[in-house]
């Protein structure tokens, strides 16, 4: 009795050790976000495993494991018609509000899902449940976008997928078959999602052949540049749930489909020192030093290499891809794009690419809206139903939604 004591207390201890995480007070749930970071490491170790044995890749069986636990089937809610339906060869998801009286067409929003270009899906319910009640509270079409992901495919396909999906929305026919307001329009994504609506809103800006042209660009927390892995709030953050540094590394890498062993490198910005020639035109696009406010740059240094790995870029140059790293886009796009709204949360890696897209974008002429939420962390905007439902996913979805309801 006394050893099964004595074993029940060091299960306790080590499951304490391994579920706490020295969060900043600032934080929301700290706890529960402690105990959802905890079993995504536990799966997330649990497919390394598998990937090491060499049973399937790592990215599938995660993947397997969340659309398995809550991939939705394709039915229509009391008051949201949802249908599935292909756009030029892109599954899509459609969120279609019941029509007014003496109403002629309705506003409309492209979003696209996060998950690394690796996991999620339009299909779950964290995203079923979001463009639900999008579509609910905006009274508006929404479509959402079942873009092909890692392992499967990688970059380009992803952004090909966006955008052919878009594209075809956009088409006069499409819209009137959906009772959509040409007029009234947006682009709208979350991390991964926000790269890609991003680099869609930009390409589509650029196509001169393009009748109908998008209102707005909303970005959630979204990943913008893989030019700088220690920008402050990759340094502040680097270990914050649920993206540290290293995992948002790896989700690049896989993007690229990259070797892992150049990791380490990546991080300590060995690809873009001062000796590749290559990165050297980027540089004054991604100076945080003079595109971030005081109070984010706090005591940080940049880490510039004198000398590097030029090779990094020759095996992988979609580094330097504007279709991938949008923040890295000249300032004639970025003076076409338009009014645009960037969610940042202070407990993300990836806050200052949000940050610095938005002075970009304001230097280059762009109405922009900076929403900036202290208390919140990377992800949370989808976390809103039961078991993970927190406190900062309401908050930064409700100021989301707002936002649109007074802009579309």
């Amino acid at each position: 009795m006394r050893a099964a004591w004595v074993l029940l207390t060091a299960l306790a201890v080590l499951s304490a050790y391994y579920v706490y995480l020295p969060l900043p007070g600032t934080v929301s749930d700290p706890w529960k976000l402690m105990l959802l970071d905890a079993t995504f490491r536990a799966v997330q170790q649990t497919c390394h495993l598998i990937h090491y044995l060499r049973l399937s890749h790592h990215l599938i069986v995660l993947n397997y494991l969340i659309c398995t636990f809550d991939k939705l089937k394709s039915v229509s809610s009391e008051d949201i018609n949802i249908t599935d339906a292909v756009f030029d060869g892109v599954e899509v998801r459609v969120f279609e509000p019941p029509a007014k009286r003496d109403e002629r067409l309705k506003r409309s929003v492209v979003y696209i899902h996060g998950g690394g270009w690796a996991l999620a899906s339009a299909r779950t319910s964290l995203y079923n449940n979001l463009c639900r009640i999008m579509a609910e509270s905006l009274n508006a079409v929404v479509v959402s976008v079942e873009y092909r992901l890692v392992p499967e495919v990688c970059f380009p396909e992803q952004f090909h997928d966006a955008l052919r999906a878009t594209k075809h929305f956009l088409q006069p026919d499409v819209l009137a078959e959906y009772s959509v307001d040409p007029s009234r329009i947006a682009i709208s994504g979350d991390s991964a999602g926000g790269n890609l609506a991003a680099a869609v809103c930009q390409q589509l800006s650029k196509d001169e052949h393009l009748t109908i042209r998008l209102k707005l660009q909303a970005l959630i927390y979204p990943v913008l540049q893989a030019f700088d892995f220690n920008t402050p709030s990759y340094q502040q953050n680097m270990n914050m749930p649920v993206l540290p540094r290293y995992v948002m590394i790896n989700y690049w890498i896989d993007y690229f489909n990259g070797n892992y062993d150049l990791a380490h490198s990546l991080l300590i910005n060995n690809h873009t020192a001062l000796d590749v020639g290559q990165a050297l035109s980027f540089r004054g696009r991604l100076n945080w030093t003079s595109l971030l406010p005081s109070s984010f740059k706090k005591n940080y240094k940049p880490v510039i290499q004198t000398t590097g790995k030029a090779e990094i870029i020759q095996e992988i140059p979609a580094l330097l891809d504007v279709r991938a790293v949008p923040l890295l886009a000249e300032n004639e796009t970025l003076q076409l794009q338009p009014k645009t709204y960037i969610l940042t949360c202070e407990n993300d890696v990836l806050r200052d690419d949000g940050v610095m897209y938005a002075k970009r974008l304001e230097n280059a002429g762009v109405e922009v809206t900076l929403d900036h939420f202290d208390d919140c962390f990377h992800g949370c905007m989808i976390f809103t139903i039961w078991p993970t439902d927190f406190s900062a996913g309401i908050q930064t979805r409700n100021s989301y939604i707002k936002w649109l309801d007074e802009n579309l």
